[in-house]
Order: C-alpha cells, then sequence, then structure tokens
C-alpha cells in the first residue's frame, strides 16, 4: 500500500484480493457511521448491518491499511496484563467481565472465519508463549495458575515438552493455550470487509474524516468530495488516527514492530519447527516472535522500526537469531519484510471512550488487535443497536489522556531496540 513494500510485506503480497470499494461521493445519510477500517470498525459494521441498521464505513486509506494488516496474525486470548491483576485494576464486575469475554474472544474470529468461509490461512493448534530462563518461567507459571482456575484450556509445558512442540532447545519451557491460533491478518480484515459489504453495510476507502460537526442533534462526518450525516458514530482509528478524534491515539506510546518472512522453507525443515503449526512468542522484554504462513515461510519479528539505519541493524540480527534459534534452516534467506506501530497504553489495558455526544470507540489494545479488536466491535454494534446497556460493557468510560513523555518514550522504544539488536548481532 502507498508504493512501500515496507508497510504490508508478505501479508499484502498473499492476501486475497480486497472487495471493490470506492473513495465517497456526495452525501448520504446513515443511522451510524463508523471511522477506521480494521478489525473493530469492520465488525461493528458488519455486526450492525445484520441487525438491520444503516450504516458507513470510512476509512482513510484502504481496509486493513493500519494494525489490521501488519501485525503477527496472532489470534491470542487475554491481554498482556495477568489476569488475577484485571479485577483489582478495573474493580470486580468489569476485571471479570473483561477476562470472560477476551478469554473467548478467539472463539468469535474462528466462528465468524467458519460461517462466512473466510480465506485467511487459520490455524487453529494455539500459541506458545515461551519462557526465557527462569524468570520467564516463573512468568508463565502464574500465568498458567490463573487461567486455569478460571477454566482455560492451557497447559504449561516443560522445557523437553516446548522443545518437542518448537523444534528448538532454546526455552526453558512454555504456555500451551489451545484457545488460540494464527491466521493471515490482512486477508482476515479483507474477508471481514467483504462479509461486511454482503450483510448491507458501505464501505468507502480513500475517505479520510477532515472534520466533524454537530448539526440539528445529528454527527456530519465530511471528507474530501462528501459528507455522512448520522445518528452516531463509532470511531475505531487506535494507533492510526488522523482527523478528528485522534486523541485516541495522542493517549498510546508508539511501539514500531518488524517482521521478516523466509522464502519457503524445505518440507524436512518445515517438518521440524513447529510442527503443529503454533504461532509462539517469547517473555522478553523486547520479545521475539515466530509462525508459519500456509506456504512454508517462517514469519520472525521482534520490536523495532525497519528505516533508516533499524532497517539493515535488525535484518542483521534477524538472521543471526533465527539461525541460532533453528540452526536447521541453515543460511538464512528472507523474502519480505515490514513494520507497522502497537498502540501502548500505560496500564496495558484497552480504553472506552465517550469523546462527544453519541460518539463511542474502544482503543489501545496493546499489541492483541485480532481477537479484542473483533469482540469490542461486535460489542459498539450490539450498544449502538439498542440491546446492550453502558453498564454492562467490559470496561467504564474514559477520557483520552496524554502520557507523560509520550514522544521521548516512543523515541525510546525504537532507538533502545535498535541498540539492543545491534549488540546481540555483534554477538
Amino acid at each position: 500500500m502507498l508504493d512501500n513494500a515496507r508497510s504490508h510485506g508478505l501479508w499484502e503480497l498473499t492476501a486475497p484480493a480486497a472487495p471493490e470499494t470506492a473513495e465517497l461521493r456526495g452525501s448520504i445519510k446513515v443511522d451510524t457511521a463508523i471511522v477506521g477500517g480494521g478489525y473493530t470498525g469492520l465488525s461493528a459494521a458488519l455486526h450492525l448491518a445484520e441487525g438491520g441498521a444503516n450504516v458507513a464505513l470510512l476509512e482513510a486509506v484502504e481496509i486493513g491499511f493500519g494494525g489490521a494488516g501488519r501485525n503477527v496474525g496472532l489470534v491470542n486470548a487475554g491481554m498482556w496484563v495477568m489476569p488475577d491483576v484485571l479485577p483489582d485494576m478495573l474493580g470486580g464486575d468489569y476485571g471479570e467481565r473483561l477476562l470472560g469475554l477476551l478469554g473467548d474472544a478467539p472463539k468469535l474470529v474462528f466462528d465468524l472465519i467458519d460461517r462466512h468461509r473466510i480465506e485467511c490461512e487459520v490455524e487453529r493448534a494455539g500459541t506458545l508463549h515461551c519462557a526465557v530462563g527462569v524468570k520467564g518461567m516463573k512468568e508463565l507459571e502464574a500465568r498458567a495458575a490463573q487461567w486455569s482456575r478460571r477454566g482455560a484450556p492451557v497447559e504449561l509445558l516443560n522445557a523437553a515438552d516446548t522443545e518437542a512442540k518448537i523444534g528448538s532447545s532454546a526455552y526453558a519451557g512454555s504456555l500451551w493455550d489451545r484457545r488460540a491460533g494464527t491466521i493471515q491478518p490482512l486477508a482476515y480484515a479483507r474477508g471481514l470487509a467483504r462479509i461486511a459489504l454482503n450483510a448491507g453495510a458501505k464501505i468507502f476507502t480513500r475517505s479520510a474524516v477532515i472534520s466533524a460537526a454537530r448539526i440539528g442533534g445529528k454527527w456530519k462526518l465530511q471528507t474530501a468530495d462528501g459528507s455522512v450525516v448520522a445518528d452516531r458514530v463509532i470511531v475505531a482509528t487506535d494507533a492510526y488516527a488522523t482527523g478528528p478524534w485522534s486523541e485516541v491515539t495522542m493517549e498510546q506510546v508508539h511501539l514500531p514492530y518488524f517482521n521478516f518472512a523466509t522464502q519457503p522453507l524445505s518440507d524436512n525443515i518445515r517438518a521440524s519447527i513447529l510442527p503443529e503449526r503454533q504461532g509462539a512468542w517469547d517473555t522478553n522484554e523486547v520479545l521475539s516472535s515466530f509462525r508459519f504462513d500456509r506456504a512454508g515461510r517462517l514469519v520472525f519479528g521482534s520490536c523495532g522500526a525497519l528505516r533508516g539505519t533499524g532497517a539493515a541493524v535488525h535484518r542483521s540480527w534477524a538472521k543471526r537469531a533465527l539461525k541460532k534459534l533453528f540452526p536447521q534452516i541453515g543460511d538464512v534467506r528472507f523474502e519480505s519484510e515490514w513494520y507497522g506501530l502497537i498502540g501502548m497504553t500505560d496500564d496495558n489495558l484497552p480504553r472506552f471512550h465517550k469523546l462527544a455526544e453519541n460518539v463511542i470507540g474502544f482503543s489501545g489494545y496493546n499489541g492483541r488487535g485480532i481477537a479484542p479488536g473483533t469482540t469490542f466491535g461486535r460489542l459498539l454494534a450490539i450498544h449502538a443497536l439498542g440491546q446492550l446497556d453502558e453498564k454492562d460493557l467490559p470496561l467504564p468510560a474514559s477520557s483520552p489522556t496524554k502520557p507523560n513523555f509520550r514522544n521521548a518514550k516512543s523515541a525510546y522504544y525504537e532507538v533502545g531496540a535498535q541498540l539492543l539488536h545491534l549488540v546481540q548481532a555483534r554477538r
């Protein structure tokens, strides 16, 4: 997209074509206008249309342009925050409600894929959170115990069992979450767009909202060549927000994350790495992730941006790290590379915002956009349809607040990851 191979990399090369959309021209009236064409916006559009609402979605660039088209493709349950901590942070009702919803969130994703036959390379073998050393193992032991008490199908694996699942002896153990899996993330976003259109939603691309005004009890959203008049607005832009209500991105610190995809590996090597096709990531503070695509490419990623000197530094580190993790690969050759931004909130929890009268949205997914985004989009739709009270949402309403030293923290993440990978690549 935007003639930049590093924006969406492998996912754009291998996803089915996006459904046909066009720019908004002229003026239309709808019940609900949605700003943003990622998982949250598309899920909201689908479920609103299925509920009989007249809905229009406005996307500034193309479907899946933001995090939906750039992420690793791990369909995870829950959030980064430990399960037992959530009720303390949010209060018992909100905390347990959020845990239940996000614990079941992968199931909603997989059910949508099955029901609508979305072609997105879905794998349902779970994910593996891999322990680095004693400290990492203690973290996973606590996480496993807390999820197990809630009846989640998770299993703590020792080093030997982890090696059998992964094909590497690098880890002290792992947490296998059977609720989870992997998808081709841009293909899933395009699939959501297709079924939303089929359900009756209107989707306009290359239609950035440049202004918003409250007129006669309704909202008028202006684009370069058109406008939408709506009773209510759902803001679903997250870390890539621009224009009206861009404060949702200003309350996040941006953590860059890159991915490299190898050439398709030979059958015998593929059989020795993640033989059951789980997706995986580790407990390092500057974490690494790895998973296969359907064609046998190993997708390997970590924190950092592929721009300036970072491109060469992270590429060199990735080759060395991947060869150390899986020496059976031999000479590592990358076919694609790309990166995007993860929006991190100060407590690693998402937000529910009432940005103005009849303007609402969820944001701040902290690197867990696929399942939470799909689930929160559905909740916003049900709420907009009048079938769910605000008090029954999984988060209390809050106002966006800009974190202290936001820009400095974002720069620190990018520079710090590059320096760390530079040192590690030379070892």
